[in-house]
């Protein structure tokens, strides 16, 4: 099968070329998927797409006109597909749903301690030679009440780790995971109920309809002031102008995030010599109490490689014509 890849990281080729094991003809592109860079994939019979490609209905209707069948993401969310569009106009589609759950989870515990504990400010502090201790106040985890949003497969493994630092847990999910209630001590409440009471909440859900703006001016105003919130998830999930506003009112002791509401065209590119124009994003980055990282959470040797050895297997599978566990449909926007 012939297969391209857009959005091809270099850290990407070689992991990917070794899954592969010379099955397929692949062809990398560093170009993202839009509605003009769609005719690229002329003579191709599958693509393989990142987080930040636009699979909506007008580039998939291009796609199937080109002679494309299948698409392959190189991530779990699947937000930037229009699954409806694709299996109406019959495009496969699949994802890679356990590439490493333990990259995000881990990396939401790096951020919230870097935050916490003020720790660029204190790298930047001693290379500068000052060793004051003045401005480097953090809080103890221990005995801290931590809110999870979302206990799928990221969210079981926080719950675990926050545990281990001696945490109360509390937990919001459309479905109650009853091993984490009888083994972590998890309460499960609703949202209001979590954001009233927890010190630091981390976000762990999709993004979906239901999702997009969930922490909004509302949620915001029932939220503990000095609440740090930690989001690993999806940018969109948080309205960023409620969080700017929660942020100077104090509502917010910080935000430590590894996304944001409106990464195409800025993230996974150098911008040191054109700069950005979103003025929002601009305020975030210049906050004191704001630890932004460039999407990096899944940014692991193991994560990487068993994205690249999930891909491949999507593609075998259709090429062999059996089925694909990680292929998405309909009955996945409803489940």
């Amino acid at each position: 099968m012939k297969l391209l890849v857009y959005s091809a990281k270099e850290f990407e080729k070689v992991p990917l070329t070794a899954a592969n094991d010379n099955k397929h003809k692949l062809k990398f592109v560093r170009e993202a998927l839009d509605s003009t860079t769609a005719v690229l994939a002329a003579g191709y019979d599958a693509v393989s797409i990142f987080s930040g490609d636009d699979a909506s209905l007008v580039v998939l209707e291009i796609l199937k006109e080109l002679g494309v069948k299948y698409i392959t993401l190189r991530s779990a969310g699947y937000n930037n597909v229009s699954l409806k569009s694709a299996k109406r106009i019959g495009l496969k589609v699949a994802n890679a749903p356990d590439y490493s759950p333990h990259a995000i989870a881990e990396h939401a515990i790096a951020l919230l301690l870097a935050l916490n504990r003020n720790l660029i400010q204190a790298n930047k502090q001693v290379n500068q030679y000052n060793f004051l201790l003045d401005e480097l106040m953090g809080t103890n985890l221990n005995e801290k009440k931590v809110g999870v949003v979302g206990t799928g497969r990221i969210g079981s493994i926080l719950v675990k780790l926050f545990h281990a630092f001696g945490c109360e847990i509390l937990a919001n999910d459309l479905k109650t995971n009853h091993y984490l209630e009888s083994e972590y001590g998890v309460e499960y409440t609703d949202l209001n109920t979590l954001c009233t009471k927890a010190d630091i909440i981390s976000i762990n859900v999709p993004l979906t309809y239901e999702t997009h703006h969930l922490f909004n001016e509302s949620l915001f105003n029932n939220m503990k002031k000095g609440t740090i919130l930690v989001n690993t998830a999806r940018g969109s999930i948080v309205n960023t102008m409620a969080l700017l506003a929660a942020l100077k009112d104090g509502t917010l002791r910080g935000y430590a995030t590894d996304v944001y509401e409106t990464e195409k065209g800025v993230f996974f590119r150098d911008n040191g010599k054109t700069g950005i124009t979103d003025m929002a994003l601009q305020e975030l980055l210049a906050s004191p109490n704001v630890l932004l990282t460039p999407h990096q959470a899944f940014m692991t040797k193991e994560a990487i490689k068993n994205i690249a050895e999930i891909t491949i297997y999507n593609i075998d599978c259709w090429q062999e014509d059996r089925g694909c566990r990680n292929e998405l449909g309909y009955e996945t926007l409803i489940s």
